[in-house]
């Protein structure tokens, strides 16, 4: 967070100390100017428009409890602009409806190569997980461990990589029902259907469910909150359906902003590649797992 300098005035001093406050005026004079200094800098830049979830946690909030939302507070005070949140709600729109509108200038957090926008070299790589309780001990190394032919529960989101593997070995319609029992939020319309993570991972902890597969960055502040010790195990990306069709498990996560703005591109190009420690300090404390990211994506754009 920027440092906020503030001002007391009318504090009388006694006259014995007098001389000395006097003498620790002149610094904190001094560091009132290099403040406004900065200040009046950052006021001739734009302010960085963030676009941004009103409510996908962990990611962003409004009220900027998401991770996404602190990195981009860490990306506006390398870029030395003021950060200006706008805050979309139905997220198959936002990219259309205020990025390409101009309403924003960057999404925090995009797949890397997404052809909708411009993405930056990738800022983080992570996978989807197993979740189970430390108790229970299960053995959950990949898509062949017994641990899920003998599971009676598995929470999974649909659409997701997770599905195309419960069905690939026989598990799917087993799940269904129970599946539909862990729906979050649906629209008037029935058009947009959300499932909260944090819940997913509660029935776990709960025992509601022995498994969750989920990836692992929306899952991590979840499992590391829980009152139940819970195992994380990230799955390996080796995975295949009965066509032989590979199925990912591991992703890149960029930053995107709209097509043809190459200069904030290669600002924020410059910041992940110099700043990689910090950013990965962050999704860290996150507790977010993280993988090695290829030298030739680094290396692009």
């Amino acid at each position: 967070m920027p440092i906020r300098l503030s001002e007391t005035v009318g504090i009388a001093c006694p006259p014995y100390v007098e001389y000395q406050t006097m003498k620790k005026s002149i610094p904190i004079f001094t560091a009132l100017t290099l403040g406004l200094g900065i200040a009046a800098a950052r006021a001739e830049q734009p302010t960085l428009k963030v676009c941004t979830a009103e409510n996908e946690m962990p990611y962003s909030n409004q009220a900027g409890e998401g991770f996404e939302n602190k990195l981009a507070q860490y990306v506006a005070e390398q870029l030395g602009r003021g950060l200006e949140a706008v805050t979309w709600k139905d997220p198959r729109y936002f990219i259309r409806d205020y990025l390409d509108k101009g309403l924003c200038d960057v999404v925090m957090g995009v797949d890397y190569g997404d052809t909708r926008l411009y993405t930056t070299v990738p800022y983080y790589r992570s996978g989807y997980v197993f979740i189970s309780r430390e108790q229970d001990e299960l053995d959950l190394q990949n898509w062949n461990s017994d641990a899920l032919q003998k599971a009676k529960r598995i929470a999974f989101i649909p659409g997701t990589p997770a599905e195309t593997m419960l069905r690939a070995i026989g598990r799917y319609s087993d799940m269904f029902n129970y599946q539909q029992e862990l729906v979050g939020f649906k629209s008037k319309r029935n058009q947009y259907i959300k499932y909260e993570t944090e819940k997913l991972v509660n029935e776990v902890a709960s025992g509601k469910a022995e498994i969750a597969v989920l990836w692992g960055p929306a899952a991590a502040r979840y499992v590391k909150a829980s009152s139940v010790p819970l195992t994380m195990t990230l799955i390996p990306d080796d995975n295949r359906r009965a066509d032989g069709q590979k199925v990912g498990f591991h992703y890149s996560t960029a930053m995107g902003v709209r097509k043809g703005d190459t200069e904030l591109l290669e600002r924020l190009n410059r910041i992940i590649r110099k700043q990689q420690d910090d950013i990965a300090e962050l999704l860290e404390a996150e507790g977010i797992p993280l993988l090695d990211e290829a030298e030739t994506a680094l290396s692009m754009n």
